[in-house]
């Protein structure tokens, strides 16, 4: 879960590596750090610092460190606290190699004893050293066949990237289970883990497959297999813009994010009639089974989807956690349909999930990803995009949106293919699902007087947020966004589960977040909040717009225009992404970068 960035050309190397960290800072900030091969004097400069970019920034301010190939790193912690020593780069025992490293060396302990037994010393604890010292353990004249020789050795997931004082005309990467792309540019080349960390200097890009080695030189991108096959690769070219990636006035990515919404439901729509469907549906309308697997936000888009494919397709569907899935005794045929969700597709668990789904058993595959070109998508068997562009922001908000519609119109479509919706049905779904960017706009038109609400709960310790039916997950996609960004504690709960528990907790300090639109689980929500307030809760409800019977025993009701029953999650879940955001910020915490968290997770 951390971010690799290289680049070799005529520029000078140190702010094209600084600019690729500040749009990789995402992936890590536990620290940072940068490589330079100086060519005058034919060494390797490592500066490297604890902390955010702007650290190593600030840091690096009046050094004159001037080169042409450098790589760069920034951390998130597998082995080893953040400190100096175990922020990359790593560098070997001679100074004549530097690494910058992605995923995990599932054996580097036992591979770091054979180097001690042989008089190497490790300045570090993390996993990464291990390789810095066998590459120059192994180098004989030849930086590539080293390379082959290394991973021979090497167990796990990782992306690399290598220079070295013995050819520094080159940067060489390699991708086995972790991200790694490559820029092609015009007299300069670059490898990155995501394409925002190259775009100011090339939109050409190759996305390496599993087990692929790229050798980069300042004219020139050969691509090898593990086998030491020469491979010839196309490169595809990214449609948009880096201004994309900015904050374009808004304080924060996340609040940024959540205001795009109405353009990237939108596009989604758009965007999912465009694609090629008619292999997916046609090679899949015969299916018995769904089985959705993701993690975090994904897993809880994954579980709307199971109401609205069930609903209208008629296929019965589990939604699993990948990083459980994958451990289970599952039971899996031809007649299944795995579905992956993955706003990168780089999701170490719901990739190998998948992966060793198909292998097993030989059920289809399909993704749904917003990264054109991801692992997973190239993975699958069948792909599904949304069309948001990067999200930067740590906790997902305008991909999951996205998500949840092409989830909507996959059931649409397939059970149009299983002939239980007719054409014109579906054109009347797909209209009314076309009026919701600008529902979306008017909820965001809320948020100052959402903002209000969030000062006056700001300093609880505990939140409890409940729904029904298919705003069951709304429920706990709300309390994940809460705690993931703000830290304070928060579960979501089926509503008609809180008196089998939780209901224990609520007193006159326990705010309770209801999901309550006028939809055919009204009354029964309606009933769970009066057994709230009969224990002295605070309820903020979420209610339909008109809704007087929510306002006189709600204590807060933010208000949302109608929508049909099934379409109310894509709505309902907008003012929690927001009220999570400002009691965040109102708290001083860092949004987009929370502790602890990375946006994208290439680790088990």
């Amino acid at each position: 879960m951390c971010g690799i960035v290289g680049y070799i050309g005529k520029r000078n190397v140190v702010p094209v590596l600084l600019y690729g960290l500040q749009r990789l800072e995402y992936r890590g900030y536990d620290s940072a750090g940068i490589a330079v091969l100086e060519k005058e004097e034919n060494r390797i400069i490592v500066e490297k610092q604890v902390g955010k970019i702007r650290d190593l920034q600030e840091y690096l301010w009046n050094k004159k460190i001037e080169g042409h190939v450098g790589i760069a790193h920034t951390r998130w912690a597998t082995h080893g606290p953040p400190t100096i020593e175990n922020a990359h780069p790593h560098i070997s025992r001679k100074g004549t190699i530097a690494i910058v490293h992605n995923g995990i060396i599932e054996n580097y302990l036992e591979l770091r004893k054979e180097l001690i037994e042989k008089g190497y010393k490790f300045r570090s604890e993390t996993d990464t050293e291990v390789i810095a010292h066998l590459l120059e353990e192994e180098y004989e004249e030849n930086l590539l066949k080293t390379v082959f020789k290394v991973i021979e050795k090497l167990e796990g997931a990782y992306a690399l990237g290598i220079i070295s004082t013995y050819e520094p005309d080159k940067i060489i990467g390699v991708r086995k289970g972790s991200p790694l792309i490559v820029g092609v540019g015009k007299g300069e080349n670059l490898i990155a883990s995501d394409i925002p960390a190259v775009l100011e200097y090339t939109k050409d890009i190759i996305a390496l497959d599993d087990e692929e080695i790229s050798v980069l030189k300042k004219d020139s991108v050969e691509i090898y297999g593990f086998n030491g096959a020469k491979k010839e690769k196309k490169t595809f070219h990214v449609t948009w813009d880096v201004s994309i990636a900015e904050k374009g006035g808004f304080k924060h990515f996340m609040q940024k994010e959540i205001h795009e919404q109405p353009r990237t439901v939108g596009d989604t729509i758009t965007g999912f009639s465009s694609q090629d469907i008619e292999n997916l549906f046609s090679s899949i309308k015969d299916i018995n089974r769904i089985v959705i697997i993701a993690c975090g936000t994904s897993f809880h888009a994954g579980l709307v989807g199971k109401f609205w494919i069930e609903k209208f397709a008629r296929v019965p569907v589990e939604v699993d956690y990948a990083s459980e899935f994958r451990y289970r005794d599952y039971i899996l045929n031809r007649k299944t349909l795995v579905l992956g969700i993955s706003q990168s597709g780089e999701t170490a668990d719901t990739r190998f999930a998948m992966l060793d789904a198909t292998k097993k058993s030989g059920a289809k595959t399909l993704a749904l990803v917003n990264v054109v070109g991801s692992s997973l998508s190239r993975e699958s068997d069948f792909v599904l995009y949304t069309y948001c562009g990067p999200e930067i922001g740590v906790a997902a908000t305008k991909t999951f949106t996205a998500q949840l519609v092409v989830l909507y119109l996959f059931s649409l479509k397939l059970a149009q293919y299983r002939g239980l919706l007719s054409e014109e049905d579906f054109k009347q779904k797909y209209k009314e699902l076309l009026h919701i960017p600008s529902v979306i706009e008017e909820v965001l038109k809320k948020d100052d007087e959402i903002k209000n609400i969030s000062y006056r709960y700001m300093n609880a310790k505990d939140f409890l947020f409940l729904g029904r039916g298919i705003n069951y997950p709304i429920a706990l996609e709300g309390a994940l966004k809460l705690k993931e960004i703000s830290y304070i504690h928060a579960e979501g709960y089926p509503a008609g589960e809180m008196k089998h528990g939780p209901i224990a907790l609520i007193d006159e300090n326990m705010p309770v977040v209801v999901v309550s639109p006028k939809d055919s689980l009204y009354e029964k929500t309606l009933s769970n909040i009066q057994e709230v307030k009969a224990r002295k809760g605070k309820v903020i409800s979420v209610a339909t717009d008109g809704d007087k019977s929510m306002k006189e025993i709600s204590d807060e009701v933010i208000y949302i225009p109608e929508v049909k029953d099934e379409l109310y999650p894509i709505v309902t879940i907008v003012p929690l992404q927001i009220l999570a955001y400002h009691i965040a910020t109102l708290l001083g915490k860092d949004v987009d970068q929370p502790r602890n968290l990375a946006k994208t997770v290439t680790v088990e």
